[in-house]
């Protein structure tokens, strides 16, 4: 491994993987993780049911994670949340 893949490797490692999400995704994500239903939440931002399915496709996708369960878990690791 070179210099710049050493580099690149460790500051994806110190770097947060919610700092790649945006702020709607970071909304929808604490109401996820809150409990709350894409109805529910879909009545709190004005938005489609079908738009926060698709909001929790998508920031499943960008953090690597394929449940629920497991989304709470990342929310407490990076303080997005507390118990």
């Amino acid at each position: 491994m070179d210099a710049v893949s050493a580099v690149l490797l460790i500051d994806e490692v110190v770097t947060s993987p919610l700092e790649r999400l945006s702020s709607r995704e970071i909304q929808v994500l604490k109401l996820v993780v809150e409990g709350r239903t894409s109805k529910e939440i879909a009545r709190l931002l004005g938005v489609l049911p079908t738009t926060v399915d698709t909001y929790r496709s998508r920031l499943m996708t960008k953090l690597q994670v394929r449940d629920v369960p497991a989304l709470v878990r990342l929310a407490i690791r990076h303080g997005l949340i507390a118990l």
